[in-house]
């Protein structure tokens, strides 16, 4: 039965490379328009080398520390996890630095030109992201738990895949925190002094920092952004997986995993359908991406009842998957609800009396928008719980994951658009957050993985030490965030100094007449991104271990809960004001409100760079902070309760 989601990712991997061709066969314009692609491929490369580098060291030193404690087939899963997130980027943005060239020379065509490029090159990456993710997975689990049989063999077989989840959380983390802080720093520092300072356009030529955005635009948006979603992606299968092992009956535990195999499939065939929906003749390119999401969630919703129903012989467990699907939908319109529309225009209106007003009157919007999701997501915990118990939950995180290739696709579309825009500004051409929710769901199946291998039956919260963690676990959402936002505001200053000595030393800049050095830029974003990125992806993998060695599984259990009740609402606000903030300076550069260049816009402004990097740094990150603590519990668990007991008897 293995067999059908295996060739189930590779159709999916096949129509990557169908894709990739069909992107590639692209008209690329003139030679201007090629020679700033490749300053951005270049750059974009350049970054993923090295960051890259620093991954792999970091990898293999793990690697070796969990074939010690844990076994060496954990470690093999684990450095396999990891080699297929850091290809899942290398995949996604090689076509996306291709695309924007192409994307730029088809919108002088039409706006359905640029769309038939854009998607194509940002569905490439989400396909790779649940091609490559479901295929080696099936694949992991046919070597190793093929013909174990059920109970304790089985759950040991599906165990060691969970080093497979932590190889792609690991990688994730650092993916999404370097990139992040590159993206960030770069774009704070080019609108800071180039459109607040300078009073020059976005992405004007005259500006040193413009390619270093643009690359970071790949670095963050769709590298970074890529390997976030493939840890989400492999760790809701994973926890489904290990759940359906721990806790269903005998004759159900080897139809259980295969079902979470399976419902996966089901997503990547309604993904590759979907994509074929996306296309518009009203330049509404958002009524056609959401076509395509659409059509996609509504395939992979009939094909999971014909599995659940028609296969697995049950219909409760369709309604947790169900549930999950809905869930998923109902966060992503919620956020664009607030974040867009009169919401918006409301937020930018408060521009004209200054940049307080207007970060006063967008942490006081992201805050509202915190309370329906959280909702759902609590009622989407209910209903799967009482359709199926704790593998109810993981099916629940799968359903909402499911349609992971078209959502994935929907995203990269943007910094594809986004670059071709700049690359049409600086050739002077004519011009024409349901990732959090997911994040929870995942994050609590997870959990509950870590709760049946540790052994534990319940958690007391009114024991001391659980409540004293509950507390602790707590502040290290916001202790992660703060890390990301300074790693931003640190680099970012490199860059502004850098922008201003440029202006200020560089005769001829001002006006045109002489070349800005891009490539001081880059390599400043660059070394700031790297330095920076160390720390917190260290942090969350060394608390949980540490603090589960010291004070014990339980108390690990309780910190777990504690930073997913905390870390959720938290990456809610910081990406909910953040893309307000962002949408509130687009509207007023429309021409409302005065339009570019007035006091409104500068407040804007200064309110979308404080947006930033809690939107597209701390928040994304945190989704990954929280499921990679949460595995890292899970297979470092044995460990874990080894060391604490050895601990005890040292001191007692």
């Amino acid at each position: 039965m293995v067999a059908i989601p295996v060739l189930v990712g590779l159709l999916g991997l096949f129509f990557v490379a169908y894709l990739s061709a069909k992107v590639l066969a692209k008209e690329t314009g003139g030679a201007t328009l090629q020679e700033l692609s490749g300053y951005i491929y270049e750059g974009a490369m350049a970054f993923l080398r090295r960051e890259y580098q620093a991954i792999a060291v970091f990898a293999i030193v793990v690697a070796v520390l969990l074939g010690v404690g844990i076994s060496w087939p954990t470690a093999v899963a684990y450095l396999i996890g990891a080699a297929c997130s850091l290809g899942t980027g290398l995949i996604g943005m090689h076509i996306a630095t291709r695309a924007n060239v192409r994307t730029a020379y088809a919108a002088t065509k039409g706006f359905n030109e640029a769309i038939s490029v854009a998607f194509p090159g940002g569905a490439v990456m989400g396909l790779s992201v649940v091609s490559i993710g479901l295929f080696a997975l099936s694949i992991l689990y046919w070597f190793f738990g093929e013909g174990v049989g059920t109970g304790e063999p089985l759950l040991r077989a599906v165990n060691i895949l969970a080093g497979f989840s932590m190889g792609a959380s690991s990688v994730a983390l650092f993916a999404r925190v370097g990139g992040g802080i590159y993206t960030k720093a770069a774009d704070v520092g080019a609108d800071l002094v180039g459109k607040v300072e300078a009073g020059i356009p976005e992405d004007d030529p005259r500006n040193p920092a413009v390619i270093a955005d643009l690359v970071g635009d790949n670095v963050g948006d769709v590298a970074g952004m890529g390997a976030d979603l493939f840890e989400s992606y492999v760790g809701a299968i994973v926890s489904g997986m290990i759940i359906a092992a721990a806790t269903l009956p005998p004759e159900k535990q080897l139809s259980g995993v295969t079902l979470a195999l399976f419902l996966a499939a089901a997503g990547i065939v309604a993904s590759i359908i979907g994509t074929f929906f996306v296309r518009t003749a009203k330049g509404d390119p958002q009524g056609a991406l959401r076509n395509g999401t659409i059509a996609s969630a509504v395939l992979s919703v009939a094909g999971a009842f014909l599995i659940v129903w028609g296969w697995y012989g049950e219909i409760l467990p369709f309604w947790a998957f169900f549930s999950g699907v809905v869930v998923g939908m109902v966060i992503g319109f919620v956020a664009e609800y607030y974040t867009s529309g009169k919401r918006v225009q409301d937020l930018a209106g408060f521009c004209r009396t200054g940049t307080a007003t207007n970060i006063i009157q967008g942490i006081a919007l992201s805050y509202r928008s915190t309370v329906v999701p959280l909702v759902l997501i609590a009622l989407a915990t209910i209903i799967s719980f009482q359709c199926a118990g704790f593998f109810g939950i993981a099916l629940s995180a799968i359903g909402m994951l499911s349609i992971a290739g078209i959502t994935v696709a929907v995203d990269a579309y943007g910094p594809i658009s986004d670059n071709a825009g700049g690359i049409a500004e600086m050739a002077h051409m004519e011009k024409r957050v349901r990732e959090i929710g997911s994040a929870a769901l995942t994050a609590l199946a997870l959990f509950a993985s870590y709760i049946q291998v540790s052994g534990m039956e319940v958690i007391d919260i009114m024991e001391a030490n659980v409540v004293a963690v509950l507390l602790i676990g707590g502040i290290i959402p916001f202790l992660f965030a703060g890390e990301a936002m300074r790693a931003v505001g640190q680099a970012a200053f490199g860059v502004v100094e850098e922008v201003r000595r440029q202006f200020r030393e560089i005769p001829g800049l001002m006006e045109g007449t002489a070349r800005a050095e891009y490539a001081r830029c880059v390599d400043i974003t660059t070394a700031g991104a790297l330095k920076q990125m160390v720390a917190p992806g260290v942090m969350a993998v060394a608390i949980p271990i540490v603090l589960g060695i010291v004070l014990g599984a339980d108390a690990l259990a309780g910190m777990l809960a504690g930073a997913l009740v905390s870390g959720v609402p938290l990456a809610l606000h910081l990406a909910n004001a953040g893309g307000a903030w962002d949408n509130a300076k687009k509207y007023i550069e429309a021409g409302n409100l005065g339009g570019k260049g007035s006091d409104a816009h500068k407040a804007a402004v200064v309110g979308d760079t404080v947006g930033d990097p809690c939107k597209d740094t701390a928040a994304p990150s945190m989704n990954i902070l929280l499921k990679l603590m949460t595995v890292v519990s899970l297979v470092c668990a044995p460990l874990i309760i080894a060391a604490h007991n050895i601990l005890l008897s040292w001191f007692f």
